[in-house]
């Protein structure tokens, strides 16, 4: 028997360039004890669901067909996955960096999405699933350029950067760290690893260096002293310097994110420090803490909310210059860089939020329950800002069918996909977003609320279902979910419409006091100091309205 693996790397790897966002928190970092990795899979034209492979034993014999029309063997067993968590909930997220692009190796068998969906497949714990990637690469070969995954269990979290060796080069190069258990880290499309623990001896069992909570392939520093790229002491060696070298580009477009992330966490003052690095002065400061250990735990509600940040707040605030237009909206149009009428060239910030998203998810691991509902992918279709987090149990045997890619048509809209359901909303409120995004703020807030509530509620009753029952309920709970967020993002829709008809606000729907949108204060500023005194004599109130 012959499988055909079927993924989401055809669209993954087309996507576009820095497009892809991790953040990750250890057990210790965590408010519950729970490990936690974040992905917001980005990029336009295309859409992204929650994808879904049943458990299985599988015959001698048996192969999986890859892109390509490659063939390698089946495992004997391959663990059931829920979008990318399996059912011992080790869950692999991504982020693209590409690094050095004399390194890619077409003929390789893998791209990094095929990687991770075996990964998952067939891993009990993240360790494993390092050792698995390793296998399948050193045997067959790595196709994509440098990525970066974030690797968790119930009990720890690595991050781990790949690189191919180039044309005619079967294998990879990649280092793994272990991230502290009481501290949080991010990737946002850039290498972060420089320096690392090393090892005397590669292990003979595993072919691979494994040091203190490092591990990393047997030719990582050979190799880049070979292509010219390193030629100081193996204990200077550092794994970004060699294979993704920055600029400004990768710091402010990618690196600039995690800063954001971070500072949500820790002393601002202190992580301001590093506003240089981010404009580009890497005399001053040349790279961001690997990892820091936050102020106070975190929360899944805490993640979920930095999967939707925009610089709020900080030196890049997305909302507050003349950019962000009449509505102090955080959105920019593409292209990520533009030229003037004098003919500078200028930038839009790149946030962790943006309208690109195909998905987002925030995956949960609990080590204190049950496998089945210990781990939790807290999913949805679209940009983190403008939709609500549904959760989805690592047990369940069926995926919500608003969240199918086959109820998916990018070219015709579906009231029954989640992903044009919350397009539907979210490009309602970007061209008018400080007018409306208090109403679809209210009602995520509402879904995750009870969300939070019902699964407490449901979870403390499950101990002592069998197997088949508990998956049941499991799948018809996450399938309740969902159809209560799609009713819910449907109401909001015709909401929206009638509240804010006619770019105003509808007086029998006001709140208390509320009255119409008006422009930012920023823009009006704006078109007083271009327009001078053209529209500085107000008109009477009752003909304004008229």
């Amino acid at each position: 028997m012959k499988r055909v693996l079927l993924t989401l790397a055809a669209f993954c790897i087309s996507a576009a360039s820095f497009a892809c966002t991790n953040l990750i928190v250890g057990r210790k970092a965590s408010v519950d004890g729970s490990v936690i990795c974040t992905y917001n899979c980005d990029g336009f034209g295309f859409a992204s669901g929650l994808g879904f492979s049943a458990a299985g034993k599988h015959a001698p014999g048996e192969m999986i067909s890859l892109r390509g029309g490659r063939q390698i063997p089946q495992a004997e067993y391959t663990y059931n996955v829920v979008g990318l968590m399996n059912e011992n909930q080790v869950s692999i997220v991504e982020t693209t960096w590409d690094g050095r692009q004399e390194l890619v190796n077409r003929d390789g068998y893998f791209d990094y999405f095929t990687l991770m969906q075996i990964a998952l497949e067939r891993s009990t714990t993240a360790r494993e699933a390092i050792a698995v990637i390793d296998g399948l690469v050193q045997t067959y070969g790595y196709s994509s350029t440098g990525e970066n995954f974030v690797i968790a269990d119930p009990q720890e979290a690595w991050i781990f950067e790949i690189i191919g060796m180039g044309p005619g080069r079967t294998g990879a190069l990649w280092v793994a760290r272990r991230v502290p258990d009481d501290c949080i880290c991010a990737y946002a499309n850039v290498s972060r690893i420089r320096q690392f623990p090393q090892a005397k001896k590669i292990d003979k069992k595993l072919g691979f260096y494994v040091a203190e909570d490092c591990m990393y392939s047997a030719e990582c520093i050979s190799f880049a002293r070979e292509k010219g790229y390193f030629s100081g002491k193996d204990e200077d060696f550092s794994w970004r310097e060699a294979y993704c070298p920055i600029d400004f580009t990768e710091v402010r477009a990618c690196d600039a994110r995690v800063w954001s992330f971070f500072r949500h966490h820790y002393n601002t003052e202190e992580m301001d420090r590093y506003l240089p690095y981010l404009d580009g002065h890497f005399d001053v400061c040349d790279a961001l803490p690997l990892w820091i250990k936050p102020d106070t735990q975190l929360s899944v509600r805490d993640v979920m909310n930095d999967m939707r940040d925009h610089y709020e707040g900080t030196a890049l605030d997305m909302t507050a210059d003349l950019s962000a237009g009449p509505w102090a909206s955080p959105y920019r149009n593409q292209p990520l860089n533009y030229t003037a009428s004098d003919g500078t060239e200028m930038f839009r910030e790149r946030p962790i939020g943006c309208q690109q998203s195909a998905m987002t998810m925030v995956c949960q691991m609990r080590s204190w329950l049950p496998d089945a509902f210990g781990g939790v992918t807290y999913f949805n279709m679209d940009d983190a800002s403008m939709v609500a987090y549904v959760p989805a149990y690592c047990g369940i045997n069926r995926i919500p069918e608003p969240f199918r890619d086959e109820n998916t048509s990018m070219t015709e809209f579906s009231t029954g996909s989640a992903f044009w359901m919350n397009n539907f909303v979210a490009n309602m409120v970007y061209p008018r977003y400080s007018a409306m995004i208090g109403d679809l703020k209210a009602a995520q807030k509402e879904l995750e609320d009870f969300y939070e509530q019902d699964q407490k509620e449901i979870e403390a009753r499950l101990e002592g279902l069998t197997h088949g029952d508990l998956v049941s309920l499991l799948t018809r709970k996450t399938d309740e979910y969902t159809a209560k967020m799609m009713s819910r993002w449907g109401e909001l829709a015709k909401l929206l419409i009638v509240k804010y008809n006619d770019q105003t606000i509808n007086r029998r729907m006001a709140a208390p006091g509320q009255t119409a949108p008006a422009y930012s204060p920023v823009f009006i500023d704006a078109v007083k100091e271009k327009t001078g005194d053209r529209y500085v004599k107000p008109m009477k109130k009752a003909m304004a309205d008229r």
